[in-house]
């Protein structure tokens, strides 16, 4: 009496038929799209951080139009992180200033297939009123974008992947300067 439950080599091959066709069709969660295909991650993946970079470029400048007295102490720090821009966007000219980065993060969001941007660095974060606190807030945005760099250096290209962990290792020496006593790392 012939059995009349399918072979195992019968549903392996229904199991295999199915899933190709899933991925065919191009089923869907019904989530937003992944990032665009069409923009090269390595694209992606260098303005997210020009733009990751810009924000952190804004605190300096709230910080220092808050608490002038600390403008010296900062300014090495925040040429720094200009510097690190200039590098991620892959010129040799230094950072926007304070008005143009206003002015690009004032022109609507970011291009179509842009990776999306991390919420390492707050935008609109008020200054804390007392100085110490402010140097505290500064050196914590420059600690959580230092540790979001880290990780993605997981999915880096190669190039990119070593100037993201410089700029990290370099984001976690601005948090220590920030959180030590003035002249103590000199």
């Amino acid at each position: 009496m012939p059995s009349t439950l399918p072979s195992r080599r019968g549903l392996l091959a229904g199991a295999a038929g199915i899933a190709g066709a899933a991925l065919l069709s191009g089923c869907s969660d019904g989530g937003p799209p992944a990032a665009d295909p069409e923009v090269p991650l390595e694209r992606r993946m260098r303005e997210t951080a020009v733009r990751e970079s810009g924000r952190l470029l804004e605190r300096y400048d709230a910080t220092t139009a808050a608490h002038p007295a600390l403008a010296q102490r900062l300014a090495p720090l925040r040429a720094s992180v200009a510097a690190h821009t200039a590098a991620l966007t892959g010129e040799g000219s230094p950072a926007p200033s304070p008005s143009a980065s206003r002015s690009a993060a004032a022109a609507g969001p970011a291009p179509a297939g842009s990776a999306p941007v991390p919420t390492a660095v707050p935008a609109a974060e008020p200054v804390p009123a007392a100085p110490a606190d402010a140097l505290a807030a500064l050196a914590d945005a420059e600690r959580s974008l230092a540790e979001a760099r880290t990780v993605s250096l997981a999915g880096a290209p190669g190039e990119l992947a070593r100037m993201l962990a410089s700029v990290a290792a370099c984001g976690h020496v601005h948090a220590y300067l920030l959180t030590s006593p003035p002249g103590a790392a000199s």
